[in-house]
């Protein structure tokens, strides 16, 4: 069972409460967990009489699968407002400070930050942090930070919260699936969370666009080292060809970590062009003895031990030689001991 570390939560839960107005984001090319908490994060604060703003920048859109919590309609900002140097910024779900709201800069132009998340490799970068590794989601931490400041769960935020961990655990198939987890779950359910409608919001309404770029993918895999590796690459012409942004790719590395016998799995993508590193890189693990993390963070990047993701200006072959590299060197170094 996770365990949130009490002086961290009322240190987080002092600085909610004190406070008056707040800019809520996430990180860049966000998924279940950012979206889920960003929103929960919101209402949250609403509820408690709070001026309470959402941010997330960048030119990508949001993904499609959860058009459904409609976030614009419910004031989601794509450019930062005019006042966020005034504003408390709550980051939800963001292990690196680079990333936040997915604009350079947020994080130092706060006059106060909180940061809320369960990243193993968070480097703690607010002025009250609370970092939870062991918790499935931060949907899960969070649903303890708003029972500390005692507010209620509705159909709304429940619904955020639950998205935020069903999404994370992989519908509850994941190793984070824990027992606090699967109780959350009931809670959330019984607080008007509407399971059938989340699971058809997430996983039911697919793009077609999405389905011609998962073809893509598969149709490049290579299975290397024996099975225990699988690589795939998307090159830009890919999501222009078949009408996709590159949201779209979002899932596809899990499709690629269930082949049999892998260890690891690694999707490569050339994103739109808007000036960043040439590729983006997602990494899976179905395997203790790896840390994916640990990989990406040598490459600026980061994430979980068992999924994490950094970008690079390098080939799709020097990337790949990469990985293999270091997967074989963590293979090495677990078989030595």
């Amino acid at each position: 069972m996770s365990q949130t570390p009490m002086s961290d939560l009322q240190a987080v839960v002092d600085a909610l409460r004190e406070r008056d107005r707040f800019l809520v984001t996430s990180h860049e090319a966000p998924d279940g967990d950012a979206l889920g908490s960003l929103l929960a994060t919101h209402l949250a604060l609403e509820q408690l009489g709070k001026d309470s703003v959402m941010f997330l920048g960048g030119p990508a859109p949001l993904p499609g699968e959860y058009r459904f919590l409609d976030l614009p309609a419910r004031g989601l900002l794509r450019a930062l407002p005019a006042d966020a140097g005034e504003r408390t910024l709550v980051a939800v779900d963001c292990a690196s400070a680079a990333r936040v709201g997915a604009e350079p800069g947020v994080v130092e132009q706060a006059p106060f930050t909180v940061n809320i998340d369960h990243h193993h490799d968070n480097p703690c970068y607010g002025d009250v942090n609370l970092v939870v590794p062991d918790a499935s989601s931060t949907g899960e931490v969070l649903a303890d930070v708003f029972r500390e400041l005692g507010v209620e769960l509705t159909p709304e935020i429940a619904e955020g919260l639950y998205v935020a961990l069903v999404t994370d655990t992989g519908r509850f198939q994941y190793a984070n699936t824990t027992p606090k987890a699967l109780r959350l779950a009931a809670d959330l359910v019984e607080a008007g969370a509407d399971v059938h409608r989340v699971f058809q919001g997430v996983y039911e309404n697919v793009q077609l666009a999405k389905l011609k770029l998962l073809a893509r993918a598969l149709e490049r895999a290579r299975v290397l080292e024996g099975g225990e590796i699988v690589v795939s690459h998307l090159e830009r012409r890919d999501f222009e060809e078949v009408g996709a942004t590159e949201p779209y790719s979002e899932g596809i590395i899990d499709v690629l970590r269930s082949v049999e016998g892998a260890l690891v799995s690694a999707l490569i993508r050339e994103p739109p062009r808007d000036g960043g590193p040439a590729r983006k890189v997602s990494l899976r693990t179905s395997v203790d003895e790896i840390d994916v993390s640990v990989i990406a963070r040598k490459s600026g990047g980061g994430g979980h031990r068992q999924a994490a993701g950094f970008s690079s200006d390098l080939s799709v072959d020097e990337l790949t030689e990469f990985i293999v590299r270091e997967v074989r060197a963590q293979i090495g170094a677990a078989v030595a001991r």
